[in-house]
């Protein structure tokens, strides 16, 4: 039986949280319920490059329209927090990419960062301390200042995310081949977890998409620290003191008071490795004594989605 159709003046919303190793989207309708979501591959375009970023955005979202069999014209707002988008070139020609597939609907292309900030807080004052394929933190008073470290993607930022991780594996795996450096059980792992027998093909691939190599080898640290190996455990350790070093510059450029510092973890690092946690609990205990930390409730995807509702509600541009 062929499904009804909907009146065109049917309103639904569309929130993205686009990173360096996928994105998710959520479709929410006009009383800002959540009716589906889909998750698509990476879209920061500084990482990814524009057409990839264009592919997944795309698919996510074309994802969620068919799950309720509704097409773009019923889109009245969208907001999509990306890695990279801090840059304006890079928010401009996001947001141009959507304006012109969905005509009906406010956009506002934002940074991860930001709907990270609204995912823990709203519009509350709070810092977040974000670690997933990079890391960065990112702060906003009571007088509604804000401020940020980290996140400038990896060539010399990004400490403490999967990406610097795995990176650092590779070059310890090296080392200890080279005998400059103590020997580690991820050299017996790399190979097979890559599902790669030597280096030939997995050098080609970091040449071709570090993105693809870097991220993905965080696990096997993980899993191998908490199994004991002492170069692994070094690796996160290191890791953890730069997320807390993020966290201090960004309390200290606020200029906190004496009270407690609301603030919240999120990305893909947290809760993979029992000993990689505990590190960096420890770190910022040392750093930042005075942080309370506050669980996340909803999604990144689901606060941008949420935001994309409260400025179109504010433009006039919702039911």
């Amino acid at each position: 039986m062929p499904q009804k159709s909907l009146p065109s003046d049917a309103t639904y919303f569309l929130g993205l949280d686009g990173g360096g190793t996928k994105t998710e989207c959520v479709l929410a309708d006009a009383e800002g319920r959540a009716v589906a979501r889909a998750v698509a591959g990476p879209s920061n375009p500084s990482r990814a490059g524009y057409a990839r970023a264009w592919f997944a955005l795309s698919e996510a979202v074309d994802s969620v329209l068919s799950q309720q069999t509704i097409h773009a014209g019923h889109i009245r707002g969208i907001c999509a927090g990306l890695g990279g988008a801090g840059r304006s070139g890079v928010a401009r020609r996001v947001t141009l990419f959507f304006e012109r597939g969905y005509p009906n609907a406010r956009v506002r292309v934002t940074t991860d960062l930001e709907i990270a900030l609204e995912a823990a807080f709203g519009t509350a004052e709070g810092i977040i301390l974000l670690a997933g394929t990079g890391s960065a933190a990112f702060g906003r008073d009571s007088h509604g200042r804000t401020a940020r470290a980290g996140g400038r993607g990896p060539w010399f930022s990004d400490e403490g995310g999967a990406f610097d991780i795995g990176r650092r594996a590779f070059e310890a795996i090296v080392r200890a081949e080279e005998g400059r450096g103590p020997q580690t059980i991820l050299s017996k792992r790399i190979f097979e977890w890559h599902q790669s027998n030597g280096w030939d093909l997995l050098l080609e691939r970091i040449v071709k998409n570090p993105d693809d190599v870097f991220p993905k080898t965080f696990p096997l640290v993980a899993q191998l620290a908490d199994k004991g190996d002492d170069v692994a455990r070094a690796i996160l350790s290191a890791a953890a003191a730069s997320l807390a070093k993020l966290l201090q510059s960004v309390v200290n450029a606020l200029g906190w008071g004496d009270g407690e510092i609301p603030a919240a973890k999120v990305g893909g690092v947290y809760g993979r490795s029992e000993y990689f946690d505990a590190a960096i609990e420890a770190e910022l205990k040392k750093v930042s004594p005075r942080v309370h930390w506050v669980p996340v409730e909803i999604s990144p995807a689901e606060a941008a989605v949420r935001m994309a509702i409260r400025e179109a509600r504010a433009q006039g541009n919702a039911a």
